[in-house]
């Protein structure tokens, strides 16, 4: 395998990328060129907002190929395009070949959620310690465990095993509603506006020997002891009518997806229907709850 690296400008990143990609690349990444020196520039904005710029000033191109004569072959025809005039040549090296599949599967370790609780992807063997496990892999939908929104949704689940009809708003991976299962609630439906996140659901739900009901959002019909929407607070804001329709009265409802600047935008929302309160926070995100 070899690996041919390049020095792209900003407005040149996307054509010189799907050009290697054209000329049958078997990976394109791009990185930026200036990480790690005081001329880093972050890209990524926040949850709900779109980044502040679409590359970097200076950025990394990499393309694998997998002999040094493709790699060079490539390099041949990119030089002859005017677009490349602004770019240069950093090397073609050899990069060692690796087993993908493992150090993929090596990034994703058990995940605590109480001492006893665990999310386990399927190639793990659970810590001795877990008694309620969930078996999840990394796919196409959000919601793994590894981010502090989803753990504190499930630490909510362990902590008041919701029973009576539960609801799991924007279900991703259905974790949520996996984990209302684990802990005895045997009446839920989990719905998401992504008909590939349905499908992940039912898929994880049947892994894990879950009962529950997956779909579109309009399956969610009358009220629930417990509703769950972990999704973002822009959307959350607008649902504010709709999930609080769907609370039974003694029931919770719970909302993550929010970071801790946007609180007082959300309790701002719910105040006509409910009062909200922060319940959990992490790494800068928080859980808020209420209660009919």
């Amino acid at each position: 395998m070899f690996e041919l690296r390049l020095l792209c400008p900003q407005d040149q990143v996307e054509t010189l990328s799907d050009t290697l990609e054209a000329l049958d690349a078997l990976s394109v990444s791009v990185e930026d060129a200036d990480a790690q020196t005081d001329a880093e520039q972050p890209l990524f904005g926040e949850p709900g907002l779109p980044p502040p710029r679409d590359s970097w000033e200076r950025s990394r191109v990499g393309a694998l190929y997998t002999s040094e004569t493709l790699a060079r072959d490539a390099l041949t025809i990119l030089q002859a395009q005017d677009f490349f005039t602004e770019c240069s040549i950093l090397t073609i090296q050899e990069v060692p070949e690796q087993d993908w599949v493992r150090l993929t599967q090596s990034q994703f370790a058990p995940i605590e959620i109480t001492p006893e609780f665990w999310i386990v992807p399927s190639w793990h063997l659970p810590p001795k310690q877990a008694r309620i496990i969930i078996e999840l892999d990394p796919g196409l939908a959000f919601g793994t465990g590894t981010h502090p929104t989803t753990r504190m949704c499930l630490r909510w689940i362990a902590q008041h095993r919701p029973q009576g009809r539960v609801l799991d708003y924007g279900c991703g991976s259905g974790i949520l509603a996996i984990g209302a299962a684990k802990f005895g609630a045997i009446d839920i439906d989990a719905v998401d506006i992504d008909d590939a996140a349905v499908r992940s659901t039912i898929l994880n739900a049947l892994a894990n020997n879950a009962s529950l009901h997956a779909g579109s959002p309009d399956i969610a019909a009358g009220i629930y002891q417990t509703v769950l929407a972990n999704i973002l607070a822009i959307p959350l804001k607008l649902l504010a009518p709709l999930l609080w329709a769907h609370v039974a009265p003694g029931g919770t409802l719970v909302l993550a997806g929010i970071l801790a600047r946007q609180a007082e935008e959300l309790k701002t929302a719910y105040a006509p229907y409910c009062q909200l309160d922060i319940s959990d926070a992490e790494d800068g995100w928080i859980r808020m709850t209420a209660q009919r």
